[in-house]
Formats: C-alpha cells, structure tokens, sequence
C-alpha cells in the first residue's frame, strides 16, 4: 500500500532507489481486458469485470469529491488488477506512471479492517494518484522536464515526507468509507505501545526506523500529522503545503517552511502537539487491561532496553505446555515448545506471508509461501504438518491456496480458507494426513472468512467479512455449509476464535483496545472480559483449564501473557452497544462533504474491450544511473504498463579498462523464455598484450546482440532459491587504434555468451548482517564461432555461514578464470581480483578470498533531515589471487597476489527515505602490484554493489 517512486539521487553520487517489481510475471496464454473511465483505465484479466466495474466507479466518485482537498490537477492512470498472487498489497508508481492492485484480500482483520478489499485498495491508492498529479509544480515540475517521472519522483521524495503519502492516504480511508485504518484501535497500539514503556524517540527516528527499537511505520506516524492538520487548520491546510513543499517555495526545508507558514507553529512544535493529541485522545492509564507489570509478578523487573522478539500465536498442547512462534530482529521465526521455564524449539517455519498456525494433538498446522516457478504474478500457500514432538515436517498440499488453516483436537481433520482467483472464498475441509478434500462447503452469502476453528465434526467456527464491509462470528455447518450467526452485524473487526466446552473466546476491537470477548452458544450473549495484561490488546488467544494465554504488543515486540481464569472479570456488553460505530480516535470526520462516500458509489456500468499484451512496448520514462562496478552507466529508461517490455538507451563507463559504450537494450518478458536484443558501439577498450607491446592496446567495437533467458523461482519451504540460465548470440566488429593499430588486423566475430546464475538463502532476521546460510554462484562462458578463435571462462561464487554470535557473518568467495592464449580477441573482464589490486585480464586467475562481518554499532542518529545512520558495521578481509604473468623473457609464470585490509560501510538513509550503503575500504597489498600504482597501502571508497537497484 505504499508509493513505488523510482528516483534519481544526486549527492556527491548519483544514485537511485527503485521499489523492485515483478518483470514479466504473466503467462502469455492471459487475456487482458480494459476498462476506460475519464479518470482511469483498468486492465485486467478475464473474467475479472465486476472487480474491474467497481474499482472504475470508486475512482470516479472519489475524483469528484475528494480531489480538491490536494489539488486541482488529475492525471488519468493505468491501474493493473492482479489476482493470482495471494500477497495482499498495492502501490502507485512513477517511472511508469501505474499503479497495481494485488487482489487477495488479508486474513487478519485488524490490521487492515474488512472493508471490501478493492473497494480499499481503490481508496488509498487512488489518493496516491491524486498526489501525484498535483505535485508536478515548481521545481518538481522542472525535475520532470528534466529527468522524467523519476525525476519527479526524487523531487517529491525529497520535498514531501512520505508519511504524508501514507498519512493521506491512510485519512482518505478513514473519512470515506464506514472504517479504514484511523478507526481502528490495532492502528494505534504501535505509539501506544512506546507511551507506555515511557519511550521518547527523536522525529528522525521515528522517520527512519531503528535495528535495534521497534519503531512505528510511517503509516502511523502520517496519519496522525495529517488528521491533525486538518482537525485544527482545515482540510485545505495540508493542500496549500504540499503545494508549497513540492515547488521548493523557500528552497530548503520547504515542507517545514510551509508548515510553519500556514499553522504559525515551528514543524517541531506541530509534530509535538499533534503526536500529543492523539496521546491524549488514548484512555491508556485508565484501561483496565493495561498493566506496567504482568499481575503475577511479585517484583517489578525493568523492561528490557531494546527489542526483545515476537511471541505469537500461543496453543496450549495436551499437558498445558505452551507452543507458539518465536521470532526477533537476530533470528528467523521458529515454532517453540514451553513447558514451565523450559523452551525447546521445535523447527525453523518455512517462509510464510504470517505467523499463523494451528495445533491439535501434537501436531502444528499452517501455510507456508511458495512461488510460481515461472510466472511472478502466481504464487501459493502450501499447507504444512508439522509433529511437535519429532520436529517432522510434511507438506500435505501442493500449488495450493489456502489460509489460516486450523486442526481438530484429534489431529486428523484441517479446515482451512480456500481462496481461488474472481470466485468466493470457500472452507475446505482436508485430511491431515494427505491434504486430501474431503469436502467443499458452499458459500452461498458471498462471505469472506477468517480463522476457522472446529468446534465439533459438524461445526466450524469462522470470523466472517460481509460484501458490505461488516463482520460477525459464524457457526458454518461442515455438512451442506449453512450458518448460523453468533453476533449481530457490525463494522467492528475480529478474529481468532477459539472454543472451550459452550464458550467461544475472540478478540475483538473495543472503542480504544483489541479486547478479549467471549459468547456462550446456548443463548448467543456476549461478554466483555477484564484481563490483566502487561500490553496494549489481547490477541490470539488459547484458553486452557484453569488460564488464558495470549500475546499483547508491547514496545519490546508481541509478548507472551498468561492470566488465571480467576483474575478475569466478565460484563456481558448489549446489543446495541456491539452495533455501535467504529471510534474516530479524536477526529471529527462527519463535517467532510466526502464522510462515508463510500456508500453512495453508483453502480455505473462501463463498457469494456480487449487490452493488447504489447500495447505500448516503449514506454519510455525516466533517465537514471546504475553502477554495477566496474560499470558505471546513465540510462533512459522504459517499462510498459504490464512490465514485460524493459528497454533502455545508455551510456556506460567501465573503470578496469576505462572505455566508453553507448547503446539500447530491450527484454520482452511476455512470452517464456525472454527475448532480449541490444546493439552498443564500444570506444577505447584496452589490454595488455605480452611483453613484446609494453604499452596498452585499444580498439573500438560494435556490437548486436539477440539472446533468450530462463528466470525460475525455485523458492519452497526454508529457502529462498533462484536459477537463471540463457545463452546471447553476439556479432562484434573490432577496430585497432593508437600506438599499435598496424599491428593488429581489424575483424569481425561472432560469439555465444552463456550464462548460469545460482542464488540460494534461508530467511534473514533484521539485524543479521547476511543470511546464516546462503550460497550464490555465478557461471559465464564466452566462445567465437566464427572468423576469429578465442573464448573465456569464468565461475564465481560466494558462500554465507553464521559467524560467532547472531548477526555475525563469514563469507567464503571463490574464483576462476581461464582464457585463450591467441590472443585474437580479449573479452571484457569481470573477474574479482584481490582487493586493492589494478584488475588485469589475465590467461588464468583463482582465487579465494574470506570475510567475517560484524556490527559495531547502531548510531540511531542523523543531522539536519538529510542523513540518517542506522548501522556501522565493518568487515575484515584476506584474499588470495593466483594468476599466469606474462614476463619480458617470454616467460608464463603463477604469481600471487595477496591482501588483507578491513571495510568499514554505514547504513544510511538520505532524506528520511532513500536507503543508501557505502564505506571505505583499507587494503595492504602483501605482493607487489605489478598492474598498478606503487606502495602497499590502498584506500578506497566503496559503493555496494545494491546501492544501485533496478
């Protein structure tokens, strides 16, 4: 739900940060569809027009009503409906200007509430796009001319926080619809969680987040700083300061300027009051659940400094030992087995898109993540069973898409969400031991569930989202599917249900807090329960005997609670009050024309026609830098809106032989393999020949080339896993030049550039540095067909285990080159030579080389607005090149060249935004550098090779 801004970045480097998208991702066997409205095309595949239908209308309405309140100008957008990735998310992009629905909706109804999630997605990314097109103005608007949508994008990156793109957006959603996320009280458990733990963090952090303290997302902080603007200044303020902001009106700190100029408060000041407003709006210390300590504690310990973890989840097993998720910013989520003190963790949890799982009779259930192979807009969730007591794991579904699985208490049964793409969510009820279906239950209301639980063979329990946007908790009947409604209808959102005896325990969302609430089936009464907690909320809870075990969020993560049944006091809550409206938190929505235009959206039907796959294949957009050193290039960039067409027109500088290419690259993504052509004309290449031309060779080259390349997602389970493999036909016309151009014969060659690309890792905790696990190689083969004989061969690769604590890493590189001794004709080098060393293409090079990065600290500090340090850490360094000289006596001999020497990188953010990597890297040569300058002592600056990402 985030703005993709593609940006051109220039302080002393020039660099870019892009939001990375799915290339091609479609089978071409898709048919698309569009939908044409003045303000917007839909495209989408078929059979998705009533989705289409109603995203086209919602955007019409809000255009009409809402667009004032930002601005005067709308720019039309393509918007892209996805339905077969369950990934639920959406975002709006310039560089191309589009924007892109995920469909799925999300399980967990706090989070994101359980309105309609198109209607939702329409909501808050249609705001993005009315931003949008109202910050092209002043300076930013000169950027644009300049340097195209991405330079827009950078303008507005660095004029216009983004927690004002979010905070807005985040507003609209809250002011048109009967919910959105300013109206619901997991949104605020975040600030909440750091005003109980009496935790005062500066603004630049708050903005750019910590790896060591949990700190709230911009979304929050965004939604409070615009409701605030416009609660006390009018829902023109933040109009006028964004239009200020986005033009550079003051040139420096415009945004704060414009703040200050139309609130008469300082920026500092106004984000003190408003992140004051809220506080004071939260009924924290008089709540009842909300402790300071857990209510069994006879002696009050301090909270622990730092983020400590996530415990989600909790199941009481058959003996009352407690299994949960465990995960924290050192280590990767893994199931836990509690009993008293003692904790055995039971296996590390295949990747999955949330902690979710159920447990009955020793055995865990949950979905784990897995991608298509091919097509990156297809992906599945897996269902896993998973035996507590052996740590045997069994997947029992395959290419499936299924959510929030739960078991019976025998273990033998699973009922689970069956979510299918452009069709109603059905509950599958499935054999544990072999995932087969044993039967569909019909959903003939159209409801979207959420967490089901078996209360019986017969009965299955489910939170469950209504079309309209309310919820309520259903009994579903196993046998034909019908239901029985346990709470009346409401926009209050809950989930989690769990049953012990006639009593179904959930959370559900109170005026100011996540509650705990139970209902009695016999006679459907609701009660309100009084747990004592050390936290903000009650969520996921398991109940036992004589106790109830859930997780609270704190500012040290989700920590577990547990609470003697006797402690907990019980107020049946009335009818009435349970149909009550959602809070606003403080914020009077009502006086806005545009409160609840959600409701009012007409059914207006549009035509709609066939979309073809290549329409606009260039597209060109942007020009940005991309380092992949030692390349160095400007490019003109180009995407098309289905992203399966790349291209580019651009300028490259290599620094190990400092020539000159210009050229145009294209990859069509749309079809299986890709197809991918590109013409460049190379000046001033050069090498060193032997001893007999002591002074370097140059030539100038032209090249076409036309290649196919397999990308597949290998990716299951704990691993996160990537091949890539394709073959270019290359034709290249060679010119001599200089001292030695009557010396060499000008040709013309043909050569096959092979190629296979291997990565593989488990997953990464926050603070771990690399993965503890992970191994990438690559593999290149170039050879002449024609003409001319030469050929070249490189592997490379590089290999990732833990190192002596949690976030350390050591890394093994390995390398090998060997060439042809004929010297016809010298292809490019990318060899990774020793640090501190001139590159030479040499006939045969190895090497290997070792690392160990550590974290020395986490300065959680920057100056100004402009940089922010998150992390310095530093790497120590030894490698070893072996590679065949050539001498003047005509002799070939091995000769080493060896360094050692320490990096240093710092974690940055420019801008509060822009994630930046760079460092400085000390080398001593223990060999001479025959290749290079003199003196065994090299200092360097480095940029990471992602500091460029495409």
């Amino acid at each position: 739900m985030k703005p993709v801004v593609c940006s051109v970045f220039f302080i002393v480097i020039i660099a870019i940060h892009l939001q990375a998208q799915r290339f091609g991702g479609n089978s071409p066997a898709v048919k698309w569809k569009q939908v044409n409205t003045s303000v917007a095309k839909i495209i989408y595949p078929e059979g998705m027009d009533s989705f289409a239908i109603r995203v086209a209308n919602i955007v019409e309405r809000l255009n009409d009503i809402t667009l004032p309140t930002i601005g005067e100008q709308q720019k039309k957008i393509s918007i892209v409906l996805h339905p077969n990735t369950i990934i639920s998310n959406g975002y709006v992009g310039l560089g191309p200007f589009r924007s892109e629905f995920y469909l799925t909706p999300d399980q967990n109804s706090f989070e994101l509430g359980s309105i309609r999630w198109q209607d939702m997605l329409a909501i808050h990314e249609y705001r993005h796009v009315q931003q949008y097109s109202n910050f092209n103005v002043g300076l930013s608007k000169a950027f644009h001319t300049l340097f195209g949508q991405n330079g827009q994008a950078l303008a507005n990156a660095i004029t216009v926080p983004n927690w004002f793109f979010e905070g807005d957006a985040v507003f609209q959603e809250t002011l048109v619809s009967q919910q959105g996320r300013g109206r619901l009280p997991f949104f605020y458990n975040d600030y909440r969680s750091l005003w109980l733990a009496n935790k005062t963090y500066s603004y630049m952090k708050l903005r750019n987040g910590s790896l060591r303290d949990f700190t709230p997302d911009h979304y929050r902080l965004g939604y409070m700083l615009v409701a605030y603007g416009r609660e006390k200044y009018g829902d023109d303020f933040w109009k006028k300061v964004t239009h200020d902001a986005a033009a550079f009106k003051g040139l420096f700190y415009p945004f704060q300027k414009a703040v200050k100029q139309y609130s008469g408060k300082s920026f500092k000041t106004f984000t003190k009051e408003a992140v004051t407003y809220f506080k004071n709006q939260s009924t924290l210390h008089s709540e009842p659940q909300v402790k300071e300590q857990p209510t069994n504690q006879s002696t009050a310990r301090p909270l622990p400094r730092h983020f400590t973890g996530d415990q989600q989840f909790p199941s009481y097993s058959e003996d009352e030992s407690i299994v949960y998720v465990n995960s924290s910013y050192k280590e990767i989520p893994a199931f836990i087995l509690k009993k008293g003190t003692e904790e055995r963790k039971i296996r590390v949890k295949d990747v999955s898109i949330d902690n979710q799982f159920s447990y009955g009779n020793g055995r865990i259930v949950y979905a784990s993540y897995r991608p298509a192979t091919r097509w990156g807009w297809n992906d599945y969730n897996e269902l896993q069973v998973l035996d507590v007591t052996t740590g045997n794991q069994k997947t029992i579904t395959h290419h499936s898409k299924y959510f929030s699985p739960g078991i019976s208490k025998d273990g033998k049964k699973i009922v689970a969400v069956y979510s299918q793409p452009g069709e109603k969510t059905r509950l599958h009820l499935l054999d544990a031991d072999n995932g087969t279906v044993i039967s569909e239950l019909p959903n003939k209301e159209d409801l979207f569930y959420t967490y089901p639980e078996f209360i019986s063979d017969t009965q299955v329990i489910t939170a469950a989202r209504m079309p309209s946007g309310q919820m309520a908790m259903v009994l579903v009947n196993t046998k034909d599917g019908s239901t029985n409604y346990l709470t009346p209808a409401s926009y209050r959102v809950m989930g989690s249900p769990v049953v012990q005896h006639d009593t179904i325990y959930f959370t559900a969302a109170g005026k100011q807090y996540d509650e705990l609430f139970a209902l009695t089936t016999t006679d459907k009464k609701i009660f309100r329960l009084a747990v004592p907690a050390n936290g903000i909320g009650v969520y996921q809870p398991a109940v036992g005997n004589n106790s109830i075990v859930f997780s609270s969020f704190t500012a040290n993560g989700y920590r577990l609670q547990e609470s003697g049944k006797s402690s907990i006091t019980w107020e049946e809550v009335a009818g009435s009050e349970w149909g009550e409206p959602a809070g606003d938190f403080g914020i009077n929505l009502t006086k806005n024309k545009a409160a609840g235009l959600l409701a009012s959206v007409p059914s207006q039907k549009f035509s709609s026609e066939k979309y073809p796959q290549t329409a606009g294949l260039f597209n060109f957009h942007s020009i940005y830098p991309y380092v992949d050193d030692p390349n160095y290039t400007l490019s003109v960039v180009g995407n098309n809106v289905l992203n399966t067409m790349e291209s580019e027109l651009f300028f490259t500088y290599n620094r190990n032989e400092q020539y000159k290419q210009v050229g145009f690259n294209g990859t069509y993504g749309g079809l299986y393999p890709y197809l991918s052509v590109g013409v460049n004309y190379t000046i001033d290449r050069k090498d060193f020949i032997d001893a007999s031309h002591p002074n370097p060779v140059y030539w100038n080259e032209g090249q076409a080339n036309i290649g196919l390349s397999i990308p597949l997602n290998l990716s299951k389970g704990k691993n996160i896993t990537g091949l890539t493999f394709g073959a270019d036909y290359v034709l290249k016309n060679v010119r001599y030049k200089g001292y030695y151009k009557d010396s060499f014969n000008n040709f013309n060659l043909a050569y096959i550039n092979s190629y296979i690309s291997f990565s593989n890792q488990i997953q990464q905790a926050r603070q771990q540095i690399y993965p503890h696990l992970a191994q990438s190689v690559y593999i290149n083969y170039r050879n002449a067909i024609q003409k001319v004989e030469a050929n070249q061969f490189l592997a490379s690769g590089s290999f990732y285990w833990p190192g002596l604590f949690a976030t350390h890493s050591f890394v093994v590189n390995l390398a090998y080159q060997h060439r042809d001794t004929l010297n016809q004709y010298r292809f490019s080098n990318s060899f990774p030579f020793s640090r501190g060393y001139e590159s030479p293409n040499l006939r045969n090079m190895y090497k290997w080389g070792v690392n160990y990065h550590l974290p020395l600290a986490y300065p959680d500090w920057g100056f100004g607005g402009m940089v922010y340090f998150q992390r310095i850490r530093a790497n120590l360094f030894y490698d070893y090149t072996v590679g065949t000289v050539a001498y003047n006596n005509g002799a070939r001999l091995e000769t080493d060249f060896r360094s050692t020497g320490a990096e240093i990188f710092f974690d940055t953010k420019w801008w509060n935004q822009l994630p930046v990597n760079f460092g400085f890297r000390y080398s001593h040569l223990l060999d001479r550098d025959l290749f290079g300058g003199t003196g065994a002592e090299r200092f360097e600056f480095v940029l990471p090779v992602n500091l460029f990402q495409r």
